[in-house]
Formats: C-alpha cells, sequence, structure tokens
C-alpha cells in the first residue's frame, strides 16, 4: 500500500506513522499473529528515521498490540475484536476485528453512528477506510450522520495520569491534542464527501460532556450495539519529545467490544441492552451534553 512520505518534525512524523501501523491492525492488513515489516522497510515506506520507527514499534508494545523481541521481527498479539451477545450473529462473529461491522453499516443506504468515547481515535481511523472505499466506488450510502459525545476538555479525569506525578499536566495536554486532530480529520473526511458529491448528505456533530468515560459505545444504525469497559492499566508513554514515563492509562484500540442486536423480540437481551443504551446516549447528548 503506497504511504505519502512523512518528512515533518520527530513528533508529527512518530505519530502518524503509529497512526498508520494501528489502522492497518484495526482494519486487517495485519492480523493477529502477522510479522510486521522490517524496521528499516518502515523506515523507508515512511521517510522517517529509524530511531522514530524504533519509537513507535516501543510505543506499540507498550499498549500490548505488537510482541518484539531481540533479533525477530515485531509480532501482532492484539487486535481490536467484537464478542456476540446474542444468537442471532453468525458464529464467526463472535470474536472478530471492528471494522467489519463498522464496513457493513455504511454498506446501508443510510448510515447512523452514535458514539460516546474518550478519544475519536477508534473512529477517525475506521471513518477514514470507509471514506476510502466510498472514493473507489465499492460502497455509495445516500446520507452519513454522525453523533460524537466526549468528556469535556477542561474536566479533569482520572486518566491518563503520571503515576509519579497525577497532577502533572503534560499526559492531559497530550490527550487533548490526540482527541482534537482526530475529531477535526473524521470531520473533514465526511465533509469532504459531501462538498465532491460522492455522498447526498452528511451530518457530524460533536457535544461534550462532563462524564469521565468508564466505557466506550457505538450505536450503530440504532439497532446494533457495541461496548467496552476502558480498564485502566500501567503502561509507559513515549512523548513527541521522546522522554518515556510511567503513566495510568487505559486501551481503547486494543479493548474487547461486545455485540448486542435489537431483534423482533423486545424482551430479549440484546433487544433490552440495545433499547437501554440507546436511551443512555439519547437522555446525555440531550439533557447534559453542550
Amino acid at each position: 500500500m503506497a504511504v505519502r512520505q512523512v518528512r515533518n518534525g520527530g513528533g508529527k512524523a512518530f505519530r502518524q506513522v503509529a497512526e498508520a501501523l494501528r489502522a492497518r491492525m484495526v482494519d486487517g492488513t495485519y492480523q493477529l499473529g502477522a510479522e510486521l515489516p522490517a524496521q528499516g522497510a518502515l523506515a523507508k515506506e515512511f521517510g522517517v528515521s529509524r530511531d522514530t520507527v524504533q519509537r513507535v514499534v516501543r510505543e506499540l508494545g507498550h499498549e500490548g498490540w505488537i510482541e518484539s523481541r531481540q533479533g525477530s521481527p515485531a509480532r501482532v498479539v492484539k487486535v481490536q475484536r467484537v464478542q456476540s451477545s446474542t444468537a442471532k450473529a453468525s458464529r464467526s462473529r463472535q470474536a472478530m476485528m471492528l471494522g467489519p461491522l463498522i464496513s457493513e453499516a455504511f454498506e446501508q443506504p443510510e448510515v447512523s453512528l452514535d458514539v460516546f468515547t474518550l478519544t475519536s481515535e477508534s473512529l477517525d481511523a475506521h471513518i477514514r477506510l470507509q471514506a476510502e472505499r466510498i472514493r473507489a466506488g465499492a460502497i455509495a450510502p445516500g446520507s452519513i450522520v454522525v453523533r460524537l459525545l466526549l468528556p469535556d476538555p477542561q474536566l479533569d479525569l482520572p486518566y491518563p495520569v503520571i503515576r509519579q506525578d497525577k497532577d502533572d499536566p503534560r499526559l492531559r495536554e497530550r490527550l487533548r491534542a490526540i482527541t482534537d486532530r482526530h475529531t477535526e480529520s473524521l470531520r473533514t473526511a465526511l465533509r469532504d464527501l459531501q462538498a465532491e458529491r460522492l455522498v447526498q448528505a452528511v451530518d457530524v456533530q460533536v457535544r461534550h460532556v462532563r462524564l469521565g468515560p468508564a466505557f466506550k459505545l457505538y450505536v450503530i444504525n440504532r439497532t446494533e450495539v457495541l461496548h467496552a469497559l476502558y480498564e485502566v492499566i500501567e503502561r509507559p508513554i513515549i512523548l513527541d519529545t521522546g522522554e518515556e514515563i510511567d503513566a495510568l492509562d487505559v486501551l481503547g484500540l486494543g479493548a474487547m467490544l461486545t455485540h448486542h442486536v435489537e431483534d423482533a423480540d423486545p424482551n430479549s437481551p440484546g433487544s433490552v441492552f440495545v433499547q437501554g443504551m440507546r436511551s443512555w446516549f439519547e437522555s446525555v447528548w440531550n439533557l447534559l451534553a453542550e
């Protein structure tokens, strides 16, 4: 896959390479158990230094995506998977990546996504993948509506924080920068589709709420829900300056998602859960969010 070379400053190059590799693990380009290309090959592909690639590999290892051993290629050990809670879903769906579910949603004439999350990083990766499919003529939704619910930027979140100094603002600033960057990216990707007349109607709304997310939630086309608890972990985080610090954080991209489907029985577990999460999102969106 051709990639535009990244010849910006070290921090921006580091972020772009890390995001590209995460996206490839999200969309299945690098599947579970697959080996990443050699660091020299990645450095050449992205037009960055070998040191930048080494920092990215360390970061992905800290996040639990890959396992890297001295003298051996890095291997993918975690992908974002979905566990189905309903017998209506096929058996193959009981352990699958998030990407296929988002792809299925975008194959419908009308796409609706209501999302509550700590950052917009995961959603941005999937939106950009679907935008590529639309441009390639593989799918042609007539309308796309995305409502994104994020924690208030001024909220004093319990994570991520530096273990030795929880009042140090650097990780909170880093979180806000990540969220702002990906929110603008997905908003631009969708609005460009409308401007290019590839999608007739696009509506992207972002609201903030004074809630620290304990979970992430996707309500897909109003009939399916993906839900995952944020598990707090201890891990090193590499700042744009190259400094490595010990942090308390949560993993969003690697979280196990539970899949619930609303079916013809309004009292089935899947239907009850979808209805409940749909109502919860509407109440927070309308009454608490700004």
